[in-house]
């Protein structure tokens, strides 16, 4: 599973640490670099800043690679949506396209960074493509020949496209998603089921695309939960304030799938700060032979100590 983790502010990009893992030596996803983390970043020379990684194991060597400035500090022009495996994916508003580039894989070229310009998006009507949600890949690199990427947009449009075709005659499979519950939600690869997965708000639905099929319509699996964790009553009334979001998640390891629920609370009158004040974390039981509907059991709760 290849997420990458998204967000539209033209702000700084890379505020805090931001852990990844990148593949080595080009497209090949079988050689990785271990877990790293950008530090920081320093201004270059014009147009570009150095990345300071951070490995998680011991005796890694420092690195320190060159990346353009907009990969951090965005502009009217680009927005940086997110990275995965090094992979980082950008909207290009000027000209209306999707471009994914190496830049953040410590082992990659400064001299001859990898860029893949996708195809122009194309707005369905009612619809809007200058705000994106997330992207996500089927694969580790984008240039691996089967990898399909997905873009979620804010309001009701996926899209889908397969880079390997970029230069030829490739074009965006583009769906209008009826349910408004998916909307705002983030779309997530599985990597098992080798479908692309929208978790509805609320955590009540999840409506899955067979990377295989092009079908407009998603199979929806209705969730239920069970053996839920007791909360006091001060603690609902909070959490009820909140901001509630909900990942999808999958283990590379077990191919396990997990429902992860955030709940944020706006610390100003604006609601433009948000604080972390819970994490609920379910993981999925497969207990319907037909897959429309599973149980996804209460596993773990994390929550600051004035909730």
């Amino acid at each position: 599973m290849s997420l990458l983790l998204g967000g539209h502010s033209p702000k700084l990009f890379i505020r805090k640490p931001v852990l990844a893992r990148a593949s080595a030596g080009g497209s090949s996803p079988l050689v990785q670099t271990p877990p790293y983390v950008v530090a920081s970043t320093d201004p270059c020379g014009p147009g570009h800043v150095l990345l300071d990684y951070a490995y998680f194991i011991n005796d890694a060597p420092l690195l320190i690679k060159k990346a353009p400035v907009e990969l951090v500090y965005n502009d009217a022009a680009v927005t940086t949506i997110g990275s995965s495996h090094g992979w980082v994916a950008s909207l290009m508003h000027d000209v209306g396209t999707l471009r994914l580039n190496d830049d953040l894989n410590p082992v990659a070229s400064d001299l001859h960074p990898k860029r893949i310009s996708l195809p122009p998006l194309v707005t369905l009507p009612h619809c809007q493509t200058q705000i994106i949600t997330n992207v996500s890949l089927s694969s580790l690199s984008p240039e691996e020949e089967d990898c399909v990427v997905a873009v979620k947009f804010m309001g009701p449009q996926l899209s889908f496209c397969r880079p390997s075709a970029a230069q030829g005659n490739s074009k965006w499979f583009n769906i209008r998603i009826a349910n408004p519950s998916f909307f705002s939600s983030s779309v997530m690869f599985s990597k098992k089921h080798n479908m692309f997965c929208i978790p509805g708000a609320g955590g009540k639905l999840i409506a899955s695309w067979d990377v295989c099929k092009d079908e407009h319509t998603p199979e929806i699996q209705v969730l239920r939960y069970h053996n839920l964790p007791e909360l006091s009553v001060g603690e609902r009334e909070v959490m009820d304030t909140c901001l509630t979001t909900q990942h999808l998640v999958e283990s590379q390891s077990t191919g396990e799938t997990f429902l992860v629920k955030c709940f944020r609370q706006a610390v100003d009158g604006g609601g433009t700060s948000l604080k972390p004040k819970a994490v609920m974390v379910f993981k999925r039981l497969d207990v319907s032979t037909k897959r429309t509907s599973f149980y996804v059991k209460y596993s773990r709760s994390r929550r600051s100590t004035n909730v």
